[in-house]
């Protein structure tokens, strides 16, 4: 079985700016490339497990998405980093395009994104952990056994009294070199 670290997509790799969905929009928070470099040094498989709302609501299409994800991509290649997947979660209940508008098993806090690449990619949940910035995010990891690191960056901040973090980082550095590689 392999190990693996998940990674929240806005506030965690980039700024979370509200529904990013445009390549000029984008910006990766610092540290995120020596980080995540570290992380596939040591070999850990490298997912990012995204809510999407943003598609369901109608703000933007999941073409824009995939059209963002692949420079991300793109970008961490340059780096030398390869994300093994990324999985994203297009719906949400009360939204208005009707496909996406739906209660959904993998819409965090729900684990269903996890829980997929568990089974598609044989991970150990055991030596496996998610860098988060919700509260949502924690849930989804601990549902799935997996340690969870809440990032101050994004809405970090506004979770860390009432967290159920394994971890409270200042950033995704931090929580790689005190938390996960310690």
């Amino acid at each position: 079985m392999k190990k693996a670290v998940f990674l929240d997509r806005d506030g965690v790799i980039n700024e979370d700016k509200g529904y990013v969905h445009k390549i000029e929009d984008f910006k990766f928070i610092p540290n995120v490339f020596t980080a995540l470099k570290k992380l596939q040094d040591a070999g850990y498989e490298l997912f990012i497990v995204t809510n999407q709302s943003g598609i369901a609501v109608g703000y933007y299409t999941e073409e824009d998405f995939k059209k963002l994800t692949e420079y991300m991509l793109k970008e961490f290649e340059k780096e030398g980093i390869k994300i093994t997947k990324v999985y994203y979660c297009p719906h949400h209940e009360n939204g208005i395009i009707e496909e996406y508008a739906i209660k959904c098993d993998c819409r965090k806090p729900e684990s269903g994104m996890i829980k997929q690449a568990i089974k598609e990619f044989n991970i150990d949940p055991n030596q496996s952990f998610l860098i988060g910035d919700k509260e949502n995010d924690i849930i989804a990891a601990h549902k799935e056994g997996i340690k969870a690191a809440l990032v101050k960056t994004g809405q970090g901040l506004k979770y860390i009294q009432n967290t159920t973090a394994d971890y409270i980082g200042e950033d995704i550095l931090d929580v790689v070199e005190n938390f996960i590689l310690k």
